[in-house]
């Protein structure tokens, strides 16, 4: 696992890593150390990790600052020597609250914890990565092609000409990569388990995008991401990022 540690204080860091190199209850990969908030924000607007420690007061201000930034829906085990926050917290994926200074013990527990919470939690597929989709769709189980009605003639579009599916009030509309618009007879919500995800990423609520009709990605803030498509969409219809779904189609965009 990949273990991410928010604290700016040099001697609570080697600490907590110390416990966590002689533990044996989560395998850690890999560990990365945020001293400050902006490394932090700046790390999971890119990035992610398995589980999170975060203190709450950091050098640059507090780290609950952080969620205004970036949507976090990594399980965290936050460290602090204030237990005012307690409450406050427990609004995020929050696994437990460990004040400090705190034992072993204590530690193993909320590992203990964190554990048991995911082993017997399905998360969302929105939240699952592109490669866990992969291994569970075999390439005979995607879709290649598409029918479409053409008049009254039946019309197969390859997926490779296929630039986009949108969703539009009752509808579920299909435009090829030749300025082709189809509506095609499904749901935005069933379609995205049939699509080759190397191909095609649901992008928000009404776009699923093959990444070959993308021209250019425009960053207006770090929750604001807009992709610009040829062909474009239907007259003032501008695509943005979902915001919960950025991080996750930026990693897709990189593969």
């Amino acid at each position: 696992m990949k273990i991410a540690i928010i604290e700016d204080e040099l001697l609570a860091v080697n600490y907590l890593k110390n416990l966590l190199d002689k533990q044996s209850i989560v395998p850690v990969t890999e560990t990365v150390i945020l001293r400050s908030k902006k490394q932090a924000i700046d790390f999971f607007q890119k990035d992610s990790a398995d589980l999170i420690f975060m203190d709450i007061h950091l050098g640059d201000g507090m780290s609950l600052e952080i969620f205004e930034q970036v949507e976090l829906f990594t399980p965290i085990i936050f460290i602090t020597a204030f237990d005012e926050y307690a409450l406050k917290v427990f609004r995020h994926f929050t696994i437990d609250y460990l004040l400090k200074p705190f034992e072993e013990e204590e530690l193993h527990q909320a590992l203990q914890k964190f554990i048991s919470i995911r082993n017997n939690f399905d998360p969302e597929p929105v939240l699952k990565s592109i490669s866990t989709l992969q291994q569970q769709a075999g390439d005979s189980e995607l879709m290649k092609r598409f029918m479409v009605r053409e008049g009254n003639k039946l019309k197969s579009v390859d997926e490779h000409n296929t630039a986009y599916f949108f969703a539009s009030g009752k509808y579920l509309f299909l435009t090829t990569m030749d300025h082709q618009t189809y509506i095609y007879d499904d749901t935005i919500k069933d379609i995205i388990q049939k699509l080759n995800p190397q191909v095609f990423f649901k992008v928000n609520r009404k776009f699923i995008i093959n990444r070959a009709a993308i021209t250019e990605i425009i960053k207006h803030s770090s929750q604001k991401v807009e992709l610009k498509l040829s062909p474009e969409p239907e007259v003032n219809t501008e695509v943005f990022i979902s915001k919960r779904q950025i991080a996750e189609c930026l990693h897709w965009l990189n593969r």
